[in-house]
């Protein structure tokens, strides 16, 4: 009995896509705040200039 609910349990994939876009998700995020921190200060560079630029 045991054996068999074990066998179901492992063999269940029902949350398994939902886990691989939350990991999914969760990369796009690390990936996007380590290139805001590592570009945040050229940006605003950036944009002093152009303001400085205009006026």
């Amino acid at each position: 009995m045991l054996a068999l609910l074990w066998n179901a349990l492992w063999n269940d994939e029902a949350g398994q896509d939902l886990a691989e876009y939350a990991l999914l998700i969760a990369l796009i995020a690390i990936v996007v705040i380590a290139a805001v921190t590592l570009l945040g200060g050229n940006i605003m560079t950036v944009f002093e200039n152009i303001a400085a630029a205009l006026g």
